[in-house]
């Protein structure tokens, strides 16, 4: 009995702090978000992490580009093109407002002692030097991953395919436009 009263105590010790501690936490508000997303130099963090990006994409351009080169006669100027279509892409999202629309899921999940806590840790050295590592930590990963991701990529494409041929047996080939069908 005096353990069964000892158990309800320590839950109820429990249970109260965890609602003390939850009923503390004010909600984060736009601005305590833009304060940690200033902090992070978010702006400039997302072109960095875009010129970083751009380096393996073009990787995976080429790469792609010299298979469409064994299949048609496509000139060498066709991945120039090619790139500068990705370029002109990535260039031309809407950044700003993407990052705008980010604010009401930072508000969601994290509160204003936590965003507080983000925004001093990443205004100290540390998260400073996070922050301006990040980009190229970025680049070096996505670089080391492409041939596994090249190679996953190829698996998918062709078991999708396969898949598609098996599930089209099932189906009769739609008449030819312009003819008909006869009985």
């Amino acid at each position: 009995m005096k353990r069964i009263l000892i158990a309800i105590a320590l839950c109820i010790a429990v249970c109260s702090s965890m609602i003390a501690q939850s009923a503390t936490e004010t909600p984060a508000t736009k601005e305590d978000v833009q304060k940690y997303l200033d902090a992070m130099h978010s702006h400039d963090m997302m072109r960095q992490m875009v010129d970083a990006m751009s380096g393996p994409m073009h990787s995976m351009m080429h790469d792609q580009f010299l298979k469409l080169k064994e299949q048609y006669n496509v000139p060498d100027e066709f991945e120039a093109r090619m790139n500068k279509i990705l370029d002109e892409l990535l260039n031309g999202l809407p950044w700003d407002e993407m990052m705008q629309s980010m604010i009401p899921a930072y508000q969601k999940h994290f509160s204003k002692e936590d965003l507080a806590a983000l925004t001093a840790f990443y205004s100290s050295p540390v998260g400073q030097k996070i922050l301006r590592e990040l980009p190229a930590a970025t680049a070096d990963s996505m670089e080391a991953m492409r041939p596994f991701m090249m190679k996953q990529m190829e698996a998918i494409q062709e078991r999708l395919q396969q898949q598609m041929a098996e599930m089209l047996k099932e189906y009769e080939p739609a008449p030819k436009k312009g003819s008909t069908k006869q009985n």
